[in-house]
Protein backbone atom coordinates (compact mmCIF):
# COMPACT_ATOMS: atom_id res chain seq x y z
CA UNK A 1 0.00 0.00 0.00
CA UNK A 2 0.80 3.71 -0.19
CA UNK A 3 1.06 5.95 2.62
CA UNK A 4 0.71 9.47 1.80
CA UNK A 5 2.33 11.71 4.38
CA UNK A 6 1.22 15.40 5.16
CA UNK A 7 2.75 18.68 3.95
CA UNK A 8 3.90 19.61 7.44
CA UNK A 9 4.70 15.54 8.63
CA UNK A 10 8.03 16.04 10.78
CA UNK A 11 11.14 13.28 10.26
CA UNK A 12 9.60 11.83 13.51
CA UNK A 13 6.39 10.91 12.30
CA UNK A 14 7.78 9.17 8.93
CA UNK A 15 10.23 7.55 11.74
CA UNK A 16 7.35 6.36 13.73
CA UNK A 17 5.42 4.97 10.38
CA UNK A 18 8.70 3.22 9.41
CA UNK A 19 9.42 1.72 12.63
CA UNK A 20 5.51 0.63 12.72
CA UNK A 21 5.47 -1.35 9.40
CA UNK A 22 8.39 -3.16 10.79
CA UNK A 23 6.55 -4.82 13.19
CA UNK A 24 4.45 -6.72 10.85
CA UNK A 25 7.32 -8.04 8.95
CA UNK A 26 7.08 -4.92 6.05
CA UNK A 27 9.15 -2.70 4.50
CA UNK A 28 8.75 0.81 3.76
CA UNK A 29 9.98 2.73 0.97
CA UNK A 30 10.38 6.48 0.73
CA UNK A 31 9.56 8.31 -2.19
CA UNK A 32 9.73 12.35 -1.69
CA UNK A 33 7.41 14.24 -3.97
CA UNK A 34 7.72 17.60 -4.41
CA UNK A 35 5.21 18.86 -1.73
CA UNK A 36 5.21 15.73 0.48
CA UNK A 37 6.60 12.26 1.09
CA UNK A 38 5.15 9.31 0.13
CA UNK A 39 5.86 5.60 1.83
CA UNK A 40 5.39 2.74 -0.59
CA UNK A 41 4.88 -0.56 2.13
CA UNK A 42 5.46 -3.80 0.95
CA UNK A 43 6.05 -7.73 2.25
CA UNK A 44 4.59 -10.57 2.11
CA UNK A 45 0.80 -10.39 2.24
CA UNK A 46 1.17 -7.09 3.98
CA UNK A 47 -1.02 -7.77 7.05
CA UNK A 48 -1.48 -3.90 8.11
CA UNK A 49 -4.99 -2.48 8.20
CA UNK A 50 -5.11 0.48 6.29
CA UNK A 51 -6.92 2.32 9.56
CA UNK A 52 -4.32 1.52 11.50
CA UNK A 53 -1.76 3.74 8.87
CA UNK A 54 -4.34 6.02 8.48
CA UNK A 55 -4.53 6.36 12.68
CA UNK A 56 -1.07 7.22 12.86
CA UNK A 57 0.41 11.39 13.42
CA UNK A 58 1.48 12.69 9.92
CA UNK A 59 -0.32 10.40 7.92
CA UNK A 60 -2.67 12.25 4.99
CA UNK A 61 -4.56 9.14 3.54
CA UNK A 62 -3.54 5.32 2.74
CA UNK A 63 -4.14 4.13 -0.47
CA UNK A 64 -3.85 0.24 -2.33
CA UNK A 65 -0.67 0.08 -4.71
CA UNK A 66 -2.55 -2.14 -7.13
CA UNK A 67 -0.76 -3.99 -10.27
CA UNK A 68 2.32 -6.69 -9.67
CA UNK A 69 5.04 -4.50 -9.31
CA UNK A 70 4.89 -1.57 -7.10
CA UNK A 71 8.29 -0.20 -6.38
CA UNK A 72 8.86 0.60 -9.92
CA UNK A 73 5.07 2.05 -10.83
CA UNK A 74 4.02 5.48 -11.16
CA UNK A 75 1.64 4.82 -8.50
CA UNK A 76 4.91 4.63 -6.07
CA UNK A 77 6.93 7.50 -7.37
CA UNK A 78 5.41 10.48 -10.18
CA UNK A 79 8.30 12.37 -11.22
CA UNK A 80 10.82 10.54 -13.52
CA UNK A 81 13.76 8.76 -11.21
CA UNK A 82 17.38 10.91 -12.12
CA UNK A 83 20.74 9.76 -10.28
CA UNK A 84 23.98 10.53 -10.75
CA UNK A 85 26.55 8.11 -12.18
CA UNK A 86 29.89 9.27 -11.38
CA UNK A 87 28.97 12.92 -12.03
CA UNK A 88 26.78 12.04 -14.90
CA UNK A 89 23.12 12.30 -14.73
CA UNK A 90 20.50 9.67 -16.28
CA UNK A 91 17.16 10.22 -15.96
CA UNK A 92 16.95 13.62 -16.57
CA UNK A 93 16.96 16.17 -20.27
CA UNK A 94 20.19 15.30 -21.01
CA UNK A 95 20.80 11.56 -23.03
CA UNK A 96 23.67 9.76 -21.59
CA UNK A 97 25.77 7.09 -23.64
CA UNK A 98 27.74 3.98 -22.44
CA UNK A 99 29.99 2.94 -25.07
CA UNK A 100 32.84 0.05 -25.46
CA UNK A 101 33.81 -3.34 -26.19
CA UNK A 102 32.21 -6.30 -25.57
CA UNK A 103 35.05 -7.67 -23.57
CA UNK A 104 37.94 -6.83 -22.13
CA UNK A 105 40.37 -8.46 -24.27
CA UNK A 106 43.83 -6.44 -23.53
CA UNK A 107 44.87 -3.43 -21.49
CA UNK A 108 46.08 -1.75 -25.10
CA UNK A 109 42.43 -2.55 -26.85
CA UNK A 110 40.73 -1.42 -23.59
CA UNK A 111 42.27 1.88 -23.52
CA UNK A 112 42.15 2.64 -27.33
CA UNK A 113 38.49 2.38 -26.73
CA UNK A 114 38.43 4.29 -24.04
CA UNK A 115 39.88 6.95 -25.02
CA UNK A 116 37.76 6.82 -28.74
CA UNK A 117 34.55 7.00 -26.90
CA UNK A 118 35.71 9.64 -24.54
CA UNK A 119 36.24 11.71 -27.19
CA UNK A 120 33.23 11.19 -28.87
CA UNK A 121 31.11 12.17 -26.13
CA UNK A 122 30.46 9.12 -24.03
CA UNK A 123 30.23 9.23 -20.33
CA UNK A 124 30.71 5.72 -19.09
CA UNK A 125 33.14 2.57 -20.24
CA UNK A 126 31.17 -0.32 -21.17
CA UNK A 127 33.19 -4.05 -20.91
CA UNK A 128 32.80 -7.10 -19.82
CA UNK A 129 35.26 -8.92 -17.57
CA UNK A 130 33.27 -11.26 -16.63
CA UNK A 131 31.61 -13.12 -19.92
CA UNK A 132 28.34 -15.65 -19.70
CA UNK A 133 28.86 -17.26 -23.50
CA UNK A 134 26.13 -19.50 -24.94
CA UNK A 135 28.96 -22.04 -25.34
CA UNK A 136 31.18 -22.97 -22.76
CA UNK A 137 34.30 -22.60 -25.49
CA UNK A 138 33.71 -19.58 -26.30
CA UNK A 139 35.99 -16.42 -24.64
CA UNK A 140 34.80 -16.04 -20.84
CA UNK A 141 36.81 -12.47 -20.38
CA UNK A 142 39.80 -11.92 -18.17
CA UNK A 143 38.49 -11.97 -14.68
CA UNK A 144 39.98 -10.07 -12.03
CA UNK A 145 42.34 -8.82 -14.33
CA UNK A 146 39.39 -7.13 -16.54
CA UNK A 147 38.87 -5.05 -13.72
CA UNK A 148 41.81 -3.65 -12.77
CA UNK A 149 42.19 -2.83 -16.80
CA UNK A 150 38.86 -1.23 -16.38
CA UNK A 151 39.82 0.41 -13.39
CA UNK A 152 42.69 2.08 -15.10
CA UNK A 153 41.13 3.20 -18.54
CA UNK A 154 38.30 4.69 -15.50
CA UNK A 155 41.37 7.01 -14.54
CA UNK A 156 42.96 7.71 -17.89
CA UNK A 157 39.75 8.36 -19.79
CA UNK A 158 37.54 10.03 -17.17
CA UNK A 159 34.71 7.40 -17.35
CA UNK A 160 32.58 6.09 -15.07
CA UNK A 161 32.96 1.62 -15.76
CA UNK A 162 29.77 0.03 -16.14
CA UNK A 163 31.01 -4.02 -16.18
CA UNK A 164 28.47 -7.53 -15.58
CA UNK A 165 28.27 -9.17 -12.72
CA UNK A 166 27.05 -12.76 -13.44
CA UNK A 167 27.33 -14.68 -9.77
CA UNK A 168 26.15 -12.92 -6.41
CA UNK A 169 29.54 -14.18 -4.90
CA UNK A 170 31.19 -12.16 -7.44
CA UNK A 171 29.17 -9.05 -6.44
CA UNK A 172 31.47 -8.21 -3.28
CA UNK A 173 34.71 -8.23 -6.04
CA UNK A 174 32.76 -6.14 -9.05
CA UNK A 175 32.16 -3.27 -7.05
CA UNK A 176 35.48 -2.32 -5.85
CA UNK A 177 35.70 -1.80 -9.85
CA UNK A 178 32.43 -0.55 -10.78
CA UNK A 179 30.44 2.31 -11.28
CA UNK A 180 27.85 0.67 -12.75
CA UNK A 181 26.67 -3.20 -11.92
CA UNK A 182 25.18 -4.40 -15.26
CA UNK A 183 22.63 -7.88 -14.89
CA UNK A 184 22.65 -9.22 -18.33
CA UNK A 185 19.78 -10.48 -19.97
CA UNK A 186 20.58 -14.11 -19.19
CA UNK A 187 20.46 -13.19 -15.45
CA UNK A 188 17.30 -10.89 -15.61
CA UNK A 189 15.60 -13.54 -13.30
CA UNK A 190 18.08 -15.23 -11.29
CA UNK A 191 17.15 -13.75 -8.12
CA UNK A 192 19.38 -14.17 -5.54
CA UNK A 193 21.63 -11.98 -8.38
CA UNK A 194 19.38 -8.99 -8.38
CA UNK A 195 19.00 -9.54 -4.17
CA UNK A 196 22.81 -9.45 -4.21
CA UNK A 197 23.07 -6.03 -6.20
CA UNK A 198 20.35 -4.60 -4.77
CA UNK A 199 22.55 -4.84 -1.21
CA UNK A 200 25.27 -3.37 -3.79
CA UNK A 201 23.50 0.19 -3.36
CA UNK A 202 25.42 0.62 -6.54
CA UNK A 203 23.74 1.93 -9.82
CA UNK A 204 22.28 -1.38 -11.92
CA UNK A 205 22.04 -1.52 -15.19
CA UNK A 206 19.32 -4.70 -15.70
CA UNK A 207 19.07 -5.85 -18.70
CA UNK A 208 15.58 -7.66 -20.50
CA UNK A 209 16.10 -10.89 -20.57
CA UNK A 210 15.59 -12.61 -24.24
CA UNK A 211 12.15 -14.01 -23.86
CA UNK A 212 10.78 -11.67 -21.02
CA UNK A 213 7.84 -9.65 -21.10
CA UNK A 214 7.43 -6.46 -19.96
CA UNK A 215 6.22 -6.99 -16.15
CA UNK A 216 8.62 -9.72 -15.96
CA UNK A 217 10.96 -6.95 -16.78
CA UNK A 218 9.82 -4.90 -14.40
CA UNK A 219 9.13 -7.34 -11.49
CA UNK A 220 13.11 -8.06 -11.92
CA UNK A 221 13.61 -4.50 -11.03
CA UNK A 222 11.69 -4.99 -8.18
CA UNK A 223 14.01 -7.34 -6.30
CA UNK A 224 16.29 -4.51 -6.53
CA UNK A 225 14.56 -2.05 -5.72
CA UNK A 226 12.97 -3.70 -2.88
CA UNK A 227 16.59 -3.78 -1.18
CA UNK A 228 16.14 -0.14 -0.54
CA UNK A 229 18.68 0.15 -3.90
CA UNK A 230 16.67 3.15 -6.42
CA UNK A 231 19.18 3.37 -8.66
CA UNK A 232 18.39 1.22 -11.45
CA UNK A 233 18.68 1.72 -14.93
CA UNK A 234 15.70 -0.47 -17.32
CA UNK A 235 17.64 -1.73 -20.50
CA UNK A 236 15.53 -2.70 -23.77
CA UNK A 237 18.50 -5.16 -25.56
CA UNK A 238 16.03 -6.93 -28.03
CA UNK A 239 14.05 -10.13 -27.66
CA UNK A 240 13.85 -13.76 -29.52
CA UNK A 241 11.43 -13.40 -32.14
CA UNK A 242 10.92 -15.54 -35.22
CA UNK A 243 12.64 -12.62 -36.96
CA UNK A 244 16.68 -14.21 -38.87
CA UNK A 245 17.22 -10.93 -40.68
CA UNK A 246 18.48 -9.51 -37.07
CA UNK A 247 20.00 -10.97 -34.10
CA UNK A 248 17.11 -9.82 -31.92
CA UNK A 249 14.19 -8.05 -32.48
CA UNK A 250 14.68 -4.51 -30.40
CA UNK A 251 11.19 -3.41 -29.10
CA UNK A 252 10.96 0.21 -29.42
CA UNK A 253 7.31 -0.36 -27.97
CA UNK A 254 9.02 -1.08 -24.85
CA UNK A 255 10.41 2.24 -24.22
CA UNK A 256 7.35 4.30 -24.33
CA UNK A 257 5.76 1.67 -22.43
CA UNK A 258 8.36 1.65 -19.44
CA UNK A 259 8.24 5.04 -19.41
CA UNK A 260 4.45 5.04 -19.02
CA UNK A 261 4.22 2.25 -16.56
CA UNK A 262 7.58 2.95 -14.75
CA UNK A 263 9.51 6.26 -13.30
CA UNK A 264 12.78 4.69 -13.62
CA UNK A 265 15.61 5.46 -16.49
CA UNK A 266 15.58 3.83 -19.73
CA UNK A 267 18.01 3.28 -21.94
CA UNK A 268 18.64 1.12 -25.22
CA UNK A 269 20.94 -1.32 -26.25
CA UNK A 270 21.41 -1.16 -30.16
CA UNK A 271 23.87 -3.47 -30.35
CA UNK A 272 22.18 -6.26 -29.38
CA UNK A 273 19.07 -5.51 -30.17
CA UNK A 274 20.30 -5.95 -33.95
CA UNK A 275 23.59 -7.84 -33.90
CA UNK A 276 24.56 -6.20 -36.73
CA UNK A 277 26.37 -2.73 -37.02
CA UNK A 278 24.87 -1.64 -39.90
CA UNK A 279 21.99 -1.51 -38.18
CA UNK A 280 23.32 0.17 -34.98
CA UNK A 281 22.52 3.89 -36.21
CA UNK A 282 19.01 3.88 -36.96
CA UNK A 283 17.66 1.94 -34.29
CA UNK A 284 19.61 4.62 -31.95
CA UNK A 285 18.14 7.96 -33.69
CA UNK A 286 14.97 5.78 -32.96
CA UNK A 287 15.59 4.78 -29.31
CA UNK A 288 16.13 8.71 -29.12
CA UNK A 289 12.80 9.71 -30.95
CA UNK A 290 10.86 7.37 -28.85
CA UNK A 291 12.05 8.61 -25.31
CA UNK A 292 14.76 6.50 -24.42
CA UNK A 293 17.23 8.06 -21.93
CA UNK A 294 20.33 7.00 -23.02
CA UNK A 295 22.10 4.10 -25.08
CA UNK A 296 24.90 1.51 -24.31
CA UNK A 297 26.58 0.88 -27.43
CA UNK A 298 29.71 -1.51 -28.45
CA UNK A 299 32.79 0.09 -29.69
CA UNK A 300 36.03 -1.66 -30.34
CA UNK A 301 39.14 -0.34 -32.19
CA UNK A 302 39.14 -3.37 -34.62
CA UNK A 303 35.70 -5.50 -34.55
CA UNK A 304 37.05 -7.47 -37.30
CA UNK A 305 39.24 -9.02 -35.02
CA UNK A 306 37.23 -8.84 -31.56
CA UNK A 307 36.77 -11.94 -29.54
CA UNK A 308 33.25 -11.29 -29.05
CA UNK A 309 30.45 -9.56 -30.91
CA UNK A 310 32.66 -8.14 -33.87
CA UNK A 311 29.86 -8.07 -36.02
CA UNK A 312 27.48 -5.39 -34.22
CA UNK A 313 30.92 -3.68 -32.85
CA UNK A 314 31.17 0.05 -34.37
CA UNK A 315 34.44 0.93 -35.08
CA UNK A 316 35.43 4.62 -33.69
CA UNK A 317 35.52 6.64 -36.23
CA UNK A 318 31.29 5.43 -36.82
CA UNK A 319 30.62 5.94 -33.34
CA UNK A 320 31.84 9.67 -33.82
CA UNK A 321 29.62 9.91 -36.64
CA UNK A 322 26.75 8.11 -34.72
CA UNK A 323 26.84 10.62 -32.19
CA UNK A 324 27.09 13.75 -34.59
CA UNK A 325 23.72 12.04 -36.09
CA UNK A 326 22.03 11.75 -32.64
CA UNK A 327 22.40 15.47 -31.40
CA UNK A 328 19.60 16.65 -33.76
CA UNK A 329 17.28 14.05 -32.85
CA UNK A 330 17.44 14.63 -29.41
CA UNK A 331 16.96 18.14 -29.70
CA UNK A 332 13.79 17.69 -31.76
CA UNK A 333 12.37 15.56 -29.01
CA UNK A 334 13.36 18.40 -26.16
CA UNK A 335 16.61 16.71 -24.81
CA UNK A 336 20.24 17.23 -24.77
CA UNK A 337 23.02 14.52 -25.84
Amino acid sequence: MLVVMKKDAKEAHITNLLTHVQTFHCRGHLSQRRINTVIGVVGEKASIEQSCLESLEGVERVEALSGPFKLSSRAFKQEDTEFSIDGARIGGKQIILMAGPCAVESRAQLLQAALAVKKAGAVALRGGAFKPRTSPYSFQGLGEEGLRILAEARDVAGLAIVTEVVAPEQVPLVMQYADVLQVGARNMQNYALLNAVGDSHKPVLLKRGLSSTIEEFLNAAEYILSRNNPRVILCERGIRTFETSTRNTLDINAIPVLKSLSHLPVVVDPSHGTGKREYVAAVSRAAIAAGADGLIVEVHPDPDHALSDGAQSLRPEEFMRLVKELRPVAEAVGRTL
